[in-house]
């Protein structure tokens, strides 16, 4: 049986470029070697794309000098992989490789929020996750509890404050951020994930920092309400137009938030396989999951984050995670794990959901019947 070839992208240029070094690690690990054909592509900091042996080991130990420099796709009629090779005659473009899947493991901005997948699109090829549109709303937090609000998923209290506005009136918007109620408030970039960025604000000294701090990484900054004594979930989604839900899972953090090094560097945050929220309150859960997920236009995969009051169980749906990490410790594949789906077995199916999602798009007409 021919091998369905699949091109692992990886690295980016974002706040998350090491965090998608350990999830393509975990990745490519679990892409069977008698079904796949793999080449391995790494995105520098600055939006190169290389590759060559040993592509992942080249970018984990900062020693990309000796790769390939990659021209990615770019129209329907050069859907491959190309290089350029110097020869007497001058440069030479060749094809390094034929791809029929596209697998991107890149987090945060030109990765996860569409503009990858715009350039996918445009070059009508298949490739695991969410489209332009789902990739784009589930990034922008701002715009994503904008759909939510209009979609009646609950969701905490939150405002939208640019850039700009914190260098011109930073008194006017911490102002405008304490009408929301009182502290804590928690300041984070509206286009970034795996907890980069984010500050828990006690006061006003802390808000400024934390306004300054989420700036460095967006032009967009999304500030919202503390919500006390809850509990934080998880559940991960999975499908294209009638996905499904895992079991549902509880972080139980280490610090005063589920931060970046309790994710990917400790390791020291504690998670509760399934849930021991009551059964209702789980089935709600996944039904606001679904629920954002089709709102959204999400496909393949993404992982839901819920607050839930400890006392009351109110819900309250925090974001979408259109390409979750996928590390050992990372919450999307542990929860298919325990809902009967392996790691290798959650890989081949989101290579499924790509071609499908494919099927779909080519069954569509792009020129005017005469």
């Amino acid at each position: 049986m021919k091998k369905l070839r699949v091109a692992v992208l990886f690295g980016g240029r974002s706040g998350e470029h090491d965090v998608s070094l350990m999830s393509a690690r975990s990745v490519l690990a679990a892409l069977d070697s008698d079904r796949y054909e793999v080449t391995q592509v790494g995105i520098t900091l600055d939006g190169d794309w290389l590759a060559g042996a040993n592509t992942l080991d080249s970018f984990e130990k900062g020693t990309v000098a000796d790769l390939d420099r990659v021209i990615p796709p770019t129209e329907p009629s050069h859907q491959s992989l190309y290089m350029t090779r110097s020869t007497k005659m001058g440069e030479k473009l060749e094809t390094l490789a034929a791809v029929d899947v596209f697998f991107p493991v890149l987090h945060g901005p030109f990765g996860e929020d569409g503009t990858l997948q715009g350039l996918l699109e445009m070059a009508d090829v298949a490739y695991v996750g969410a489209g332009v549109a789902g990739s784009s709303v589930g990034m922008d937090k701002g715009i994503f509890k904008d759909v939510m609000r209009a979609n009646n998923i609950p969701i905490v209290d939150s405002v939208l404050i640019l850039r700009s506005d914190i260098e011109n009136d930073m008194n006017g918007v911490i102002e405008r951020i304490e009408k929301m109620g009182d502290y804590p408030f928690f300041a984070k970039p509206a286009n970034l994930g795996s907890s980069v960025g984010i500050s828990k604000c006690n006061s006003r000294s802390d808000l400024a920092e934390g306004l300054m701090e989420a700036a460095r990484y967006d032009r967009r900054i999304v500030v919202e309400r503390g919500v006390g004594n809850v509990r934080e979930v998880e559940v991960s989604v999975l499908g294209n137009e009638n996905p499904e839900t895992s079991v549902c899972g509880e972080v139980l953090p280490s610090r005063e938030f589920y931060s970046y090094e309790s994710k990917y560097v400790d390791g020291t945050s504690g998670l509760v396989i399934p849930s021991q929220l009551p059964n209702e309150v789980t089935e709600k859960i996944r039904e606001y999951a679904v629920r954002a997920y089709k709102a959204i236009d999400c496909a393949g995969m993404a992982r839901a984050d819920f607050f839930v009051e400890s006392d009351t169980h109110k819900i309250y749906l925090n974001e979408l995670n259109t390409l979750p990490g996928f590390t050992s410790i990372s919450m999307y594949p542990k929860l298919w794990q325990a809902s009967g789906l392996s790691y290798p077995q959650l890989v081949d199916r989101l290579i499924e959901l790509a071609l499908e999602r494919k099927s779909q798009r080519d069954r569509t007409e792009h020129r005017r019947s005469a």
